[in-house]
């Protein structure tokens, strides 16, 4: 697969992903558990770029602490409010590992399919969705700052991280 490619693809996903950082760093911790669940909605979102950044879906498993609970067809949540700092370690996680996804694509890899219960997709068409997903539970949490706190991370154009 061609590198330029590869790179315009992660400029955007780790950008999307930056966006998430900085608006998760930004949450004074009087939000952080209130009745908004900012962190619920970080974490929703981070677990989910860790699922969505694995080429065999049906082996997906978090790091610990973490557990499949976001699966859990009842809605069930997590068993406890998880920290600013552990959420960051994860999203840091998820981060190389979409990284690592898109530096060793290759045509091959591009076209496998993940498949799901919900979903049937390419692995190329899995990345842009997983940054469609970023960017809709980002904006609810900038949304939550500007409400909470009246201030909000700026834009972020391209990933602050290198693809290789």
């Amino acid at each position: 697969m061609n590198i330029s490619f590869k790179t315009v693809i992660w400029q955007q996903l780790g950008a999307a992903i930056d966006m998430l950082e900085n608006a998760i760093s930004m949450c004074p911790e009087t939000v952080w558990d209130d009745e908004s669940q900012f962190w619920y909605i970080a974490y929703h979102c981070i677990f989910y770029l860790d699922y969505y950044s694995t080429e065999e879906p049906q082996y997906f498993s978090p790091p610990e602490p973490y557990t499949l609970s976001e699966f859990d067809p009842e809605g069930a949540m997590p068993e406890r409010v998880y920290s600013k700092q552990e959420l960051l370690d994860y999203l840091h996680y998820g981060r190389q590992k979409g990284r690592q996804l898109i530096s060793g694509l290759t045509d091959e890899i591009a076209a496998k399919r993940f498949v799901n219960e919900y979903r049937d997709y390419s692995i190329l068409e899995v990345i842009l969705y997983n940054m469609r997903h970023i960017q809709h539970h980002t904006a609810q949490l900038n949304l939550l700052l500007r409400q909470k706190i009246d201030d909000a991370p700026k834009w972020v154009s391209v990933a602050k991280d290198a693809l290789l």
